[in-house]
């Protein structure tokens, strides 16, 4: 019986799994007759049917998961960068429509697409045109590139530019009522990465560099806002302080909006740009399709890989993060293929795991002896993610990237509370050598098992300063005084000889193949490694059972596996 049941079980999966793979062929049918658009239109980019993210990947027909709808495209920032520069020089697209509500995309990658936008109205002298609806402060920082810019007359949306916040979380008191004590040893006053599992508030030193992240974030962020507008930074910030940015009207007194549109004014002025008589004679093209047919593999033979290393730096060969074994293999594939001339590093890391970062490192200093490695810093390369890339020949950042966090801690839980005062569970050790149930969790160090954690956190502090004064040419002293656990951003690290420069990803593979002899990029190959999941292997990853939430298992482990961790404290989105 368990046997004939096995079976109809397994013809029954077998039957799911060819429909699926069914789907997903016609799906990749349908996608494929997206590689022609229209001659002559206008390009819109709406930004909520679109993410602007690392790697472009193809979009399920469940949806990329069960939070994003199937009409998202994700579009990685070298390819919505290379579709801009598309449009530029395509004869057949008029202006730029751009739509800036529902946005999803990080914070550096606006800062990236914007200035592509930028370089389209320069080069091109073709206009970008505006709407916004519900202004938010990344929406309207993205929409602040535009020639003109638009919002409704309506009141029935909300204004949320009220500057940017860091909120963080403090279980030191739940974590007590719960009876769990959790043991952090660190090395770095500003290495507050525990901090949220043993207090009920910050730090006086976290506070001051949450305080000093958000103020560069915004100063960075505000004054690219004014200048586009031909203000004065101090005017936006006036306007902002004082709330004065509530109603449509509000935006257009204050010079942030160029006129109040409802939707067929707005439409009769997007004929008017486009010389048409009638908005129905205007042919839109969908910003996402237009990357899928412009932005094409390069059949050029000699390759600049650019590496991404996005996601917490863990331990063994998770796919869905930054993993030691797995990624360092890949490092080694790409300084063994003759075809790959240069490597630019594409941070998007917190940190995480010191061995594997390690790891990583020692395979990138590999290639660095062979070939040209630059590296490119998206929204986060702090701690690990700082670790494994300081040592390239030039680093690029953006100036709201998150960087630094120099800085090594561990944390040790114990539940002895919990199962004696909470759970009445007795727990007794019996070990053979003095410190056998140090690792137990559920008694605390004695003295002596603390300072041997600590010089362990010690050790790893010195040999992380080491490396940083080597890679970056700087006194151990001076990146002490820099170090101590602190997270700066891009625009603040440049003082500091954290970063060479203020750029974009684009900016490091133009950098990367001059040095490796030829600065024109149509003569390369730029390929993105390690390859997104194919839609196939996401649909076959879905069949396997859903896994659980990454970041929930991150927690989990920070929580119960002794380990050393070089990872920033906390993440910073743009809303």
């Amino acid at each position: 019986m368990k046997k004939f049941l096995k079976t109809v079980l397994a013809v029954i999966c077998g039957v799911l799994l060819l429909n699926l793979l069914t789907i997903a062929v016609i799906a990749g049918m349908a996608g494929s007759s997206q590689g022609a658009v229209p001659a002559e239109g206008i390009l819109k980019i709406d930004m909520s049917k679109i993410i602007i993210d690392e790697q472009s990947r193809e979009t399920s027909p469940f949806g990329a998961s069960g939070m994003q709808s199937q009409d998202i495209s994700t579009i990685g920032i070298w390819d919505a960068v290379q579709a801009v520069h598309a449009a530029a020089a395509d004869p057949g697209i008029s202006y730029i429509y751009l739509k800036t509500d529902g946005n999803q995309s990080g914070i550096s990658k606006l800062y990236e697409f914007r200035r592509a936008l930028e370089e389209f109205r320069e080069s091109s002298g073709k206009a970008v045109v505006a709407y916004i609806e519900n202004p938010s402060t990344a929406s309207y920082y993205l929409a602040s590139v535009a020639d003109k810019i638009y919002m409704t007359p309506h009141q029935g949306g909300m204004s949320t530019i009220t500057g940017i916040s860091s909120q963080m979380i403090f279980l030191g008191d739940l974590l007590k009522e719960m009876g769990v004590n959790v043991q952090l040893i660190r090395h770095g006053k500003y290495k507050s990465a525990g901090e949220m599992f043993v207090r009920n508030s910050s730090s006086p030193e976290n506070r001051e560099q949450n305080l000093q992240m958000v103020k560069s974030l915004w100063a960075s962020i505000s004054a690219q806002t004014a200048a586009s507008r031909g203000l004065d930074p101090k005017a936006l910030d006036d306007a902002v302080d004082n709330l004065r940015l509530c109603l449509p009207e509000d935006f257009v007194e204050a010079g942030l909006v160029d006129g109040l549109l409802d939707r067929s004014g707005l439409e009769r002025q997007l004929a008017v740009l486009a010389v048409a008589e009638r908005y129905e004679d205007l042919t839109m093209i969908p910003f996402a399709d237009y990357a899928a047919a412009k932005v094409l593999p390069s059949k050029a033979r000699s390759k600049i890989a650019v590496l991404y290393a996005s996601g917490d730096i863990v331990d063994g060969s998770d796919e869905d993060a930054v993993a030691g074994d797995r990624f360092a293999s890949i490092v080694e594939d790409l300084r063994k293929d003759n075809s790959v001339k240069a490597v630019v590093l594409r941070v998007n890391s917190p940190g995480g795991s010191v061995i594997a970062s390690e790891k990583i490192k020692s395979e990138l200093d590999l290639l660095k002896s062979e070939k040209t490695l630059v590296a490119s810093y998206g929204e986060y390369a702090a701690s690990g993610g700082y670790w494994i890339s300081n040592n390239c020949e030039r680093i690029f950042s953006d100036p709201t990237t998150l960087t630094g966090s120099i800085g090594v801690f561990s944390m040790i839980p114990e539940f002895s509370g919990t199962a004696s005062k909470k759970l009445k569970v007795g727990v007794e050790s019996v070990c053979s050598n003095a410190h056998g149930d140090m690792f137990g969790l559920m008694r605390p160090f004695d003295s002596a098992e603390y300072q041997f954690m600590q010089r362990s956190v010690e050790c790893i502090y010195d040999r992380f300063t080491d490396i940083v004064a080597e890679g970056r040419g700087m006194k151990k002293e001076d990146v002490d005084a820099i170090g101590q656990g602190r997270v700066w951003t891009g625009a603040d690290a440049l003082g500091i000889n954290l970063v060479d420069e203020i750029g974009t990803l684009e900016d490091a593979v133009r950098y990367a193949a001059s040095l490796a002899g030829d600065p024109e990029l149509s003569h390369w190959n730029v390929k993105g490694y390690p390859a997104p999941p194919t839609l196939l292997e996401s649909l076959m990853s879905s069949v396997n059972g859903p896994s659980e939430d990454y970041s929930i298992r991150h927690l989990a482990k920070t929580l119960t596996e002794p380990r050393m961790l070089a990872r920033m404290p906390y993440e910073i989105r743009l809303f």
